[in-house]
């Protein structure tokens, strides 16, 4: 499978969800998102640039997924990269299975999450503990240049940049320092911004 996306910050979410669901959007998902990227203690996967992602959805009917992401690509102006997911029943398991193997956690990402589907693209808006919203697009290019058409927020907003370029540029405007996990918040800053 082959992951099509771009990024942009969220100026007005309220005005952006409304203007999704004005232009028929389905509601997928609402909830919590908790995503673990694992690695060996080498960080063999990261030297690829592959990553290996326990993702856990935390709503009312939780669920949980096992990603592979291979190498990124730029392409048109979209961020691509083959990615194959599987479904699970516990997420927590998986990740007691991945640790027993000798696998790592080098990052952790959490936030509250909205979800649509819209013209066939992916909708998701990001809400993490402390920085920007985000919302990510994916899907074909045509239909991602539809849905942000229909979100109102201007096209050059839209960029293939990754978690870690949003965190830098939050921490330069604000001063602050990101939060992209809960434990952050806390000032427990064990994983770099770069593994994001």
């Amino acid at each position: 499978m082959r992951e099509v996306e771009l990024k942009g910050i969220v100026p007005d979410l309220e005005a952006a969800r409304a203007a999704v669901l004005a232009a028929g959007a389905t509601r997928t998902y609402t909830g919590r998102l908790e995503d673990k990227r694992y690695d060996t203690p080498e960080r063999h996967l990261a030297l690829r640039d592959h990553v290996l992602r326990l993702r856990v959805y935390r709503g009312a009917a939780p669920r949980a997924m096992l990603d592979w992401k291979g190498p990124t690509a730029y392409v048109d102006g979209y961020k691509v990269r083959e990615e194959h997911s599987t479904t699970l029943g516990d997420g927590d398991q998986l990740a007691v299975m991945l640790d027993r193997l000798g696998y790592v956690v080098t990052r952790e990402i959490d936030r509250e999450i909205d979800q649509y589907v819209l013209f066939g693209a992916t909708v998701r808006f990001e809400q993490y503990p402390r920085m920007d919203v985000l919302v990510e697009v994916e899907g074909e290019p045509q239909a991602i240049e539809r849905a942000i058409t229909a979100l109102g927020i201007p096209r050059e907003q839209f960029t293939t940049q990754r978690l870690p370029d949003y965190v830098r540029a939050y921490e330069a405007r604000t001063g602050t320092r990101a939060a992209i996990c809960d434990r952050e918040l806390t000032g427990d800053y064990r994983f770099s911004a770069t593994d994001a």
